[in-house]
């Protein structure tokens, strides 16, 4: 039903209702009828299926069927135990993680005011809101909430903060009259919705839907509906766990059928597949990218960017498209002076936002306030007619009151006028509210011999239609013909630059009269001038929106406000020219009408809620890995189906909060690219990682499937490879996470979204690394068992294998440039890790207790020279590889 177009009293019928309201009993029987006022939410996934879920994966299935080999089969129960403790670790990370994220529907309960002023029968009742019904009528009055969707039957200056659904700060001003045709949320202004905060003024309304049926309701049960989608590093892990759970299935078969076709016994066919299956499965890649990205968390909260859940962190390295909300994240959220016209001049006013800071030019030359009198008089105007204040404390300046209104505070105080001073020196003695009906505010003040004057600003053609006179270098003239035309003239062109104009004036200095009445004032009016505000384009802003171009990022503007308002600050802020789409033009597209046009259209004003998850979700259906801000109710469907939602933590509603990935603790835009710079590193440090991880499971599989070809025992046991993977891997893979950038990653484009973690060159890379490892482990091994016992080879196989990981970790840094170029110590913590890897080595060789456990024996010194010796090899080939040939192993990068 669109309630914006029916009259009052049509609203009335339809509701069948009167404007003395329900009877008690009338309201009960519609409350059972349809049912209490209130969110609804669904049922949530109970705590232990999230726990099991995170053994849902190829990679976990195969190391749970090792362990029970080991524990059953092989009787090897410590064996057994340390797999499943590592299985479970990695679980209870993951649970923890998907535990932290449903709080959306918490937040939006918050909105769900407790009581209500209702009409009951003719008399004002207080009420739960939850026993709200549909055509129920409720008073409204300055601080309430608004306790469900209404169409207002009457209004006295009614003004209502609808941010939480718009995203536009600036109060709605509210009348009864209907409205014609089809109306944007923000268009509405015969209707109020539930959980927007009534700012001034009184009234009725009657009520149009509750619950889930109203606008907050139906973002309610979208947010519920929308599963956040599974984020380039979710996709790529587990197609990365695809791969290796085939690799290590046709290995272990093949080894099987070699170990048959070799003679080896029923025993050692299996502990050959456990063997197998724990070399191929980097068992330390949860804990890696957990950790790297819970690192990254770090390093972006110290650029303001906090974030909710863990892949996000990796996400926004892959970000193409950002779709950006205007106010407060582009722009400065503070609406600021920017011109002043003063009957054939126009005066420039600089400085943005409420810190009153800024200069007066005339012709591009600095202007003395303090010598102009007729801008001394406009500016006396915006102070004292004015509700609004301004307060200040450790250098940070915050309104109490109407955003328009500081704006024009704000000037005067740039000039050197102090509100405080002024109202001292002429008191207000009565006013004449604004209204949507008047559309302007007057103010009445004394000046000389008892007389009082009156100040008025308000909209340019009702203001001009009062006035009769003109202000013009301090003296006062009739106001011809020509000077309309030429102020009506200048309105426009101020208007075309999306600048908010209000007129000013005054009526001179006469006996007070008793009642300040619009018939005293109107054609008794001398007009002072014109003045223009805008929400201005944040200054870091422009320069983010250039690096997102340089980084190859599309920056697409959707907000609330008008579409000519949002043209000119796109284009103050640089964005690529474009087409604009306002909400109504979106809804006359289909939607393969809207997947032709998305990528030539760079602004959309005027959008609801349902329209920014459209934007998202076709942008997402054309291959882009889209980033999308807001901080609104309105943002929360829309938030949560992006790849990456970014709500604001300063302006920013809970809901918004709750159904981001990311929050911007200083609300700002440039923040923005410079998580998508960490995130591009952060997936860097990631495929490092991966490299390393992967380079030593590859490296231990051809080193078994080698002796199994030779017919030779295994190089080393189930809990050795463990240890390697895990132990020594581990503290060499976290710091390689935390490697800095090499160069400016903000000038490369964003990887292509079908781009994983492994490429081409990446894996020709591992493979070459894992060849070098085995054919020398192998080698070595054989030696060794022609004249030592088979635990003591075993110890220098393992031994080997572990020194080859703390050198390859130095080759893991870069695949183009040599370690000696990047500094050893350019990674403190990585050299930290290889020291401490040693430390652990030495302890698993020499101490009793570890040795029982991974089957060690003691090893001479010479036995650790010619292991080390033998290592270096690895680096030595590495470093000969990134002289000649550099760019080797870059392709698919």
């Amino acid at each position: 039903m669109r309630w914006h177009n029916l009259s009052v009293e049509e609203v009335l019928s339809r509701l069948e209702s009167t404007r003395q309201g329900f009877s008690r009993e009338q309201a009960a029987a519609r409350l059972s009828q349809y049912g209490p006022n209130e969110l609804r939410e669904k049922g949530r996934t109970p705590a232990v299926m999230v726990f099991l879920r995170q053994f849902a994966s190829p990679l976990i299935y195969i190391l749970l069927i090792a362990a029970l080999v080991e524990l059953v089969v092989m009787q090897k129960p410590t064996d057994a135990a340390v797999i499943l403790v590592v299985l479970t670790v990695n679980a209870v990370i993951g649970f923890i993680q998907e535990m932290r994220a449903e709080r959306a529907m918490e937040a939006l309960k918050k909105l769900a005011v407790p009581h209500a002023k209702v009409l009951r029968a003719g008399s004002i009742t207080d009420i739960a809101a939850v026993h709200l019904v549909s055509g129920d009528i409720i008073m409204l009055e300055a601080g309430d909430k608004v306790p469900a969707d209404a169409r207002l039957i009457e209004s006295a200056g009614l003004s209502i903060d609808e941010s939480i659904l718009t995203g536009e700060s600036v109060p709605v001003e509210k009348f009864t009259a209907a409205i014609e045709g089809e109306a944007a949320v923000a268009d509405m202004g015969n209707m109020v919705h539930m959980g927007c905060a009534v700012v001034n003024g009184r009234g009725y309304a009657a009520v149009t839907a509750t619950g889930m049926n109203t606008e907050i309701g139906r973002i309610t049960a979208q947010i519920q509906d929308v599963k956040p989608p599974p984020t380039p590093l979710q996709r790529n892990v587990s197609r990365l766990g695809r791969y290796i759970g085939i690799l290590v299935l046709t290995i272990i078969t093949a080894l099987i059928i070699i170990g048959v076709s070799k003679g080896y016994s029923f025993d050692e066919l299996f502990a050959l597949a456990v063997a197998a299956a724990v070399s191929a499965i980097p068992e330390g890649l949860p804990v890696m990218v957990t950790v790297v990205l819970a690192l990254g968390i770090r390093r972006m909260v110290q650029r303001n960017a906090l974030i909710r859940k863990l892949p996000a962190v990796e996400t926004m390295g892959a970000v193409n498209v950002i779709c950006s909300d205007k106010t407060g994240t582009l722009t400065e959220s503070e609406m600021t002076v920017r011109s002043i016209y003063l009957a054939g001049r126009s005066i420039q006013v600089t400085g943005a936002g409420y810190r009153p800071e800024g200069e007066f030019l005339e012709n591009g030359r600095k202007l003395g306030p303090g010598q102009d009198d007729d801008l001394l008089m406009s500016l006396r105007i915006s102070a004292l007619c004015n509700d609004s204040t301004l307060k200040s404390g450790d250098g940070k300046y915050q309104l109490m009151g109407d955003p328009t209104e500081g704006a024009l505070l704000v000037a005067a105080i740039k000039a050197g006028l102090q509100q405080d001073a002024l109202q001292k020196e002429q008191p207000r003695l009565a006013e004449l509210p604004f209204s949507s009906e008047k559309r302007y505010m007057a103010t009445l003040h004394p000046c000389v011999d008892g007389k009082a004057i009156t100040f008025v600003k308000g909209a340019e053609d009702r203001i001009l239609a009062m006035s009769r006179r003109v202000i013009e270098k301090g003296e006062v003239v009739e106001l011809t013909p020509e000077k309309r035309a030429e102020i009506e003239r200048v309105n426009l062109e101020m208007a075309s630059r999306a600048l908010r104009v209000l007129a000013l004036a005054y009526a001179d200095c006469s006996p007070a009269p008793e009642k300040l009445s619009h018939e005293f004032l109107d054609g008794s009016l001398i007009l002072v001038g014109l003045i223009g505000m805008i929400d201005p384009p944040r200054a870091e802003a422009k320069k983010a929106v250039a690096d997102c171009r340089a980084a190859g990022i599309k920056v697409v503007m959707i907000t609330g406000d008008q579409k000519a308002t949002a043209v000119a600050i796109a284009s103050e802020l640089g964005l690529p020219e474009g087409e604009a789409l306002s909400g109504l033009e979106l809804d006359a597209l289909n939607d393969n009408e809207l997947r032709e046009r998305i990528e030539r259209i760079s602004v959309f004003g005027r959008v609801e809620p349902m329209h920014k998850l459209r934007i998202v979700d076709t942008l997402k259906s054309k291959g882009y890995t889209v980033a999308m801000t807001g901080d609104g109710v309105n943002d929360g469907p829309a938030l949560r189906s992006a790849d990456i939602g970014i709500a604001m933590g300063i302006k920013g509603t809970d809901v918004a909060r709750e159904a981001a990935d990311m929050v911007l603790t200083d609300d700002n835009f440039a923040s923005i690219v410079a998580a998508v710079e960490e995130g591009r590193v952060i997936f860097s440090n990631i495929r490092r990682s991966v490299f390393y991880l992967l380079s030593t499971s590859i490296g231990e599989l051809f080193t078994y499937m080698a002796a199994i070809i030779a017919g030779l025992p295994l190089p080393l046991v189930a809990v050795q490879i463990l240890w390697v993977n895990l132990v020594t891997d581990g503290v060499c893979t976290i710091p390689l996470g935390m490697e800095p950038k090499h160069s400016n990653v903000l000038a490369e484009p964003p990887r292509r979204a079908k781009s994983g973690i492994l490429y081409n060159g990446m894996l020709w890379r591992i493979v070459f690394m894992a060849l070098v490892m085995s054919i020398i482990t192998f080698s070595v091994f054989g030696w060794s068992l022609a004249g030592a016992g088979l635990e003591k080879s075993r110890t220098i196989a393992f031994t080997l294998l572990v020194a080859f990981q703390w050198f390859n970790a130095l080759n893991a840094r870069s695949d183009r440039q040599s370690i000696f170029r990047l500094g050893f110590f350019s990674n403190r913590p990585l050299m930290g890790g290889i020291a401490l890897a040693v430390l652990l080595q030495i302890m698993v060789i020499y101490l009793p207790p570890l040795q029982d456990v991974f089957y060690t024996v003691p090893l001479g010194l010479a036995d650790w020279g010619f292991i080390v010796l033998i290592a270096l090899v690895l680096p030595v080939v590495e470093e000969l590889r990134k002289l000649i040939a550099p760019s080797l192993f870059s392709r698919g990068k």
